[in-house]
């Protein structure tokens, strides 16, 4: 059942009675070609507890149903999944897991959260249950607990007090070890982390930051990486081998920089297995830094960790059926796989109709949306652009290089493209027609 908000297209409707199923992908013949019309490590969204909160609010079959839809093998297969480490703007507070106590340097009050046990870790189970895959988990922090930081404040950027190698960079480095300890111990281990979310965009705002937030340079995550986190984790048996540290985590301009003062430095480059970026601020100009970052050391991959349309200067902040974020959504990914990107993961899972809760009120807009008082959700039309590349792109797919060929009205320019081969042998070839006459 479909329904049209005057935006552009339509969303899908699930509700108790229906909901669309995607088919499972086979191997076509020799020969053969499927045309489905509307990765190296894969697509996926973010546990948020904003995603918590609303899918726990539907009737428990179409919870059910929406993770199936995500992760199914009806659904769009989504095998990345971010999980914040701590409290994020998507809670409805801030916290961290050591709060309230003075240098705590043991971290004997460590405690995972109430959101932990209701938003975040029955999700992931579910998810992990209906997927085919070997769902690949990885954690950012927003903050370190206050008590850490030189401004006192889980908000507001700050940084760690003290320099790499002193008490408090130790203490924070044993803290994400906790983190990952404790999922572990719930029957969750982490393929990955991120060493912090959005560190410089708490650099440039510092005390105008308004939510969870922490402070750092690619100096100082370079000296953290080898004096600190890059051991600790070693030691607690979290070693590049079994948990990949990404860094950065922070828009697309960013990267190459962070690259070049990270990767040069032999001590913390043996500790990190990939960059992290968000797509905010992504432009023609700075596509360029994806290549870049590739070619400073090719064996470390590329993961965009964030996505979503906020809907700036606009009077609010959902747009339901949006085209124009279906193809802002396929035209950024294209973009990214044609410049060494293997994963692409969406911010929010599900949001309500006015793109919350958020305890700042930074509303935005996501794939599904939820109206738990018709008791229905409705899948967006961005949803459906991801699963042009999350269905059929599993983890493993290699990029290939292709010439494009046009016979007929539609101009080459007006087409987007990328094709990979898959580890089954198919070739999937995924195209955007940006011809407003075809």
């Amino acid at each position: 059942m479909t329904q049209d908000y005057g935006n552009g297209g339509t969303v899908c409707v699930c509700d108790e009675s229906h909901c669309d199923d995607l088919e499972a992908i086979h191997r076509t013949h020799k020969q053969v070609v499927t045309v489905y019309e509307s990765s190296k490590s894969g697509f996926g969204g973010a546990f948020t507890d904003a995603a918590g909160i609303n899918i726990k609010s539907l009737p428990q079959i179409l919870q059910k149903r929406l993770i199936e839809d995500y992760f199914g093998e009806t659904g769009i297969e989504y095998t990345l999944g971010r999980i914040p480490i701590g409290g994020s703007d998507f809670s409805t507070h801030a916290y961290s897991y050591d709060d309230n106590y003075k240098n705590d340097f043991e971290l004997k009050h460590f405690n995972l959260m109430k959101e932990d046990f209701d938003d975040k870790i029955p999700l992931i189970k579910a998810a992990k249950q209906v997927s085919k895959h070997d769902l690949r988990l990885f954690g950012s922090p927003w903050s370190a607990p206050a008590w850490m930081k030189n401004n006192s404040e889980l908000n507001h950027g700050g940084y760690l007090i003290g320099k790499p190698g002193g008490e408090y960079y130790k203490t924070y480095a044993k803290y994400l070890v906790k983190f990952l300890d404790s999922y572990k111990a719930q029957g969750i281990p982490l393929w990955g982390i991120t060493v912090e979310n959005e560190p410089m965009i708490a650099v440039y705002m510092g005390k105008q930051h308004p939510f969870n937030s922490m402070a750092f340079t690619p100096e100082l995550q370079r000296d953290f990486l080898k004096l600190d986190l890059g051991p600790i984790m070693s030691a607690a048996g979290y070693g590049p081998n079994v948990t990949r540290v990404m860094v950065c985590d922070d828009n697309r301009p960013f990267i190459a920089n962070w690259s070049d003062i990270i990767y040069r430095d032999k001590e913390a480059a043996q500790y990190v297995s990939g960059m992290a970026f968000h797509w905010y601020i992504n432009n023609e100009s700075n596509v360029v830094n994806l290549d870049t970052v590739h070619n400073q050391d090719p064996s470390k991959f590329i993961i965009s960790t964030e996505a979503c349309e906020m809907w700036l200067n606009m009077d609010q902040r959902v747009y339901l059926g949006s085209w124009q974020l279906f193809e802002r959504y396929a035209t950024d990914i294209i973009t990214d796989l044609n410049h060494w990107v293997g994963g692409w993961v969406d911010w929010n899972l599900a949001l309500d109709i006015g793109g919350g809760p958020n305890w700042v009120d930074n509303f935005v807009d996501a794939p599904i949306i939820v109206n738990a008082t018709a008791r229905e959700y409705y899948k967006q039309p961005s949803f459906y652009s991801i699963a042009h590349f999350s269905k059929f792109l599993p983890p493993g797919a290699q990029r290939l290089n292709h010439t494009l060929a046009v016979d007929g009205p539609t101009d080459a320019d007006t087409l987007l493209t990328t094709s990979f081969v898959r580890t089954d042998g198919g070739t999937v070839v995924v195209a955007l027609n940006e011809c407003r006459r075809h």
